[in-house]
């Protein structure tokens, strides 16, 4: 195997390891929430503030990472974010307040945030040719840590005894995921020696594609947040069992496993993914419209097309991948997609909430969702067909990268 090859394998392992740590920080949490706050005297108030945090660091954080990463070098700051990430994870496990437990989680979100936003532009870097493959790798191991922080903390914190076991868990794992960084550092130049052709924040607000992406990302992200949080409430209130409601979130959940290995290497195939997004968009309204109407008697077909639904999700990071000439770009597009997106996504599980208390059903709530797959589509409309960044900002592309698609 040549020494390229090697590098390739090693920084490929490097970023499942990275990806599958991508979500255990912000759902690993919601399992264990009712110890948590038994064990910490945590209020509700400041139990909300916890499950809101995620959504907000990624607002924040994320949008500094393309910056930050022009300072210290990519690798460099991938290896620090899941040195933080670990560290924060296990501060939070053994706090003894709610300040500390909250104090220690928001280092560990914005690691994590800021390691969402760049895998795209890693990729790109070191996949310009394929994007497709190595985008689905990623989004599936990131499905899979999604899914494996939902269903196995608790088990690990029933077998140790402990809430804490359970969050502290996944602070082991990030561990283990920096040591593939540790031989990725080389690949990062000095700080001074960085370019300076890099594309500043301020010039995406001119973009109407940046614009367009940030609003896709953004509302496919209010329908996940929304679903997950509360799916499983709509199936109890429909008189399932705790136990099959959660199976039921799992089917949803679980869904998005294949399609996340499969979609990407379809969609970078495809001159104009335009038909995967309104097939993908078509799934969440027939899934809601079924719990509106039938929500017991259909109930596993539901939560499998809304879980269908979801996989918009690894689409929109592969033409964040695809609408940009150069990893510099799609550092840039991937930053202001996702802290403009969970912007707009903070509003979904809020407004959820809000209707169902001022209703005091699902119908509205599941009405709403279903009114705002529209400007998800419209917006998905406007990134599917073969555009780019550099071009739309009006700047000399990098030569060294292809322009054309790449292939899966």
């Amino acid at each position: 195997m040549s020494r390229h090859r090697r590098t390739q394998v090693f920084t490929a392992v490097g970023l499942v390891v990275l990806a599958v740590n991508l979500r255990p920080a912000a759902v690993s949490v919601g399992p264990v929430l009712q110890d948590v706050r038994r064990g910490l005297a945590m209020s509700a108030a400041t139990a909300g503030v916890v499950t809101t945090l995620p959504v907000l660091c990624f607002a924040g954080f994320g949008a500094l990472a393309p910056w930050v990463a022009r300072t210290l070098g990519v690798h460099r700051l991938m290896l620090l974010s899941l040195a933080v990430l670990a560290g924060g994870l296990g501060v939070r496990a053994y706090a003894d307040s709610s300040a500390l437990f909250i104090a220690a989680t928001v280092p560990a979100l914005a690691a994590m945030a800021t390691a969402n936003v760049l895998l795209p532009s890693l990729v790109k870097e070191h996949f310009p040719h394929r994007i497709g493959l190595v985008t689905a790798v990623y989004t599936t191991a990131l499905s899979i840590g999604l899914t494996a922080a939902s269903l196995l903390t608790v088990p690990l914190a029933e077998a140790f005894g402990s809430w804490r076991a359970g969050l502290a868990g996944w602070a082991l794992v990030a561990a283990v995921a920096a040591l593939p960084w540790l031989g990725l550092l080389r690949h990062d130049i000095k700080p001074e020696m960085a370019r300076h052709d890099t594309i500043p924040t301020r010039a995406m607000l001119s973009s109407r594609l940046a614009w367009a992406m940030a609003l896709f990302f953004g509302t496919q992200s209010l329908q996940a947040y929304a679903v997950f949080g509360w799916l499983a409430q709509v199936y109890r209130d429909a008189g399932f069992s705790a136990e099959t409601a959660g199976l039921l979130l799992g089917v949803a959940a679980g869904a998005g496993i294949p399609l996340a290995f499969v979609l990407p290497r379809i969609a970078v195939r495809m001159p104009n993914q335009a038909p995967l997004i309104l097939g993908l968009c078509a799934s969440y309204v027939v899934g809601y419209t079924g719990l509106i109407l039938w929500p017991v008697a259909g109930a596993w077909l539901w939560a499998l097309l809304i879980g269908i639904g979801a996989g918009i999700f690894p689409l929109v990071l592969t033409l964040i991948g695809l609408r940009a000439r150069t990893s510099d770009g799609t550092a840039a597009l991937s930053g202001f997609s996702q802290s403009v997106g969970y912007l707009i996504a903070a509003v979904g599980p809020f407004l959820m909430g809000a209707l169902y208390g001022a209703t005091g059903g699902w119908t509205v709530p599941l009405t709403v969702l279903a009114l705002l797959v529209i400007p998800q589509a419209i917006a998905g409309l406007l990134v599917s067909r073969p555009q780019y960044l550099e071009d739309d900002l009006r700047l000399p592309p990098d030569l060294s990268v292809p322009s054309g698609h790449a292939r899966a």
